[in-house]
């Protein structure tokens, strides 16, 4: 079986994501705290007969950013256009766009930290006054016209929300933040999606996947995928938690969810940089991996998890880092000296 890392784990895959996305509310699992306020504000929009509010999402990707939308969506019986910042390459792109949406709908732009200057700019008047300023001709003839937009809802997503300017972060009516989610929440996800692809898993088996799967749905559900494949060749098409871990174990994901990429951003910082700080630029070279995949892939979970922390002069690796990965501080403190 072919390794898999990280980022490729942690890429969309549209035709498999489609076939697991829930579609409700009521399917959606975790978040709790998130789905209850968007549950209620869009029960509350359907009870005014109004169009929902423009909603921003961030957090880590393969959390779920676009599945909510989605589901906003649907529970408000209009339709969604989906787009990304980086393809919205100037103004006109975005006028195409929101000239093309009826009454109500849901225009999704993904990574929306990405969006040009110029194209920002232009969605303030569309997202306040659902208006937007069309230039005709060049030269002395240039003209502008206003067109007026039918009432919609934004849903931008972004994994680094601190890159949004302020005029854009304060047209949007809703802000919510997800997280990573628990074991529990993970193993629920995994176990629905094992119903979904026929995939014959127990209760412990999915619990053993739930873990490897660094709180995040879009591995959970990538490495159930591995781990099918795995049971299919090799265990009978049934997945314990023994077939469960020695498939895990051959992608080299170990009982924590660490990868082999991790293991080499961590042991890097500790046995070239003698444990940091170290510019994330350095870091990138040193792994042979891309600045800004170490910091919105890798990054934010080791962090979270306590074995990296960044500082006004570069990342720094944690005792617990030491710890798991079998290093004693003293000691390589005394083979430096």
């Amino acid at each position: 079986m072919a390794e898999r890392s990280l980022t490729d784990l942690n890429k969309r895959d549209a035709s498999f994501d489609l076939t697991l996305r829930p579609t409700t509310f009521r399917d959606f699992v975790g978040q709790r705290k998130v789905k209850e306020r968007l549950e209620l504000f869009v029960q509350a929009a359907l009870g005014r007969s109004e169009v929902l509010e423009h909603v921003l999402l961030s957090g880590p990707p393969g959390l779920g950013k676009t599945t909510l939308a989605y589901i906003l969506a649907e529970e408000m019986g209009v339709g969604i256009k989906v787009t990304s910042g980086p393809i919205i390459d100037k103004p006109a792109d975005l006028a195409g766009l929101l000239t093309s949406l009826e009454q109500g709908d849901v225009l999704f732009v993904d990574e929306m930290h990405r969006l040009q200057k110029s194209v920002e700019e232009y969605l303030y008047a569309a997202m306040e006054d659902f208006v937007i300023d069309i230039m005709i001709d060049q030269g002395p003839n240039a003209r502008s016209v206003r067109l007026n937009l039918p009432k919609f809802t934004l849903v931008g997503a972004t994994t680094r929300s601190g890159l949004l300017s302020a005029p854009l972060r304060s047209r949007f009516g809703m802000t919510s933040r997800l997280d990573y989610y628990d074991p529990t929440d993970l193993q629920a996800i995994i176990e629905r999606s094992a119903r979904i692809l026929n995939v014959d898993i127990d209760t412990d088996g999915a619990g053993e996947v739930a873990r490897r799967s660094r709180g995040t749905p879009r591995i959970a559900n990538h490495l159930l995928r591995r781990v099918r494949d795995y049971a299919q060749v090799k265990a009978d098409n049934r997945i314990n938690a023994d077939i469960a871990r020695k498939a895990l174990t051959m992608l080299d994901i170990d009982e924590r969810g660490l990868d082999e990429m991790d293991k080499r951003i961590l042991e890097s910082i500790i046995h070239r940089f003698s444990g940091g700080p170290v510019g994330i630029e350095s870091l990138a070279v040193s792994v042979g991996e891309e600045a800004h995949t170490l910091e919105e892939v890798y990054e934010p979970y080791l962090i979270q998890e306590g074995y990296l922390k960044r500082t006004p002069q570069g990342r720094v690796a944690t005792p617990l880092c030491y710890e798991r990965l079998g290093i004693d501080p003293a000691d390589r403190q005394q083979r430096l000296l």
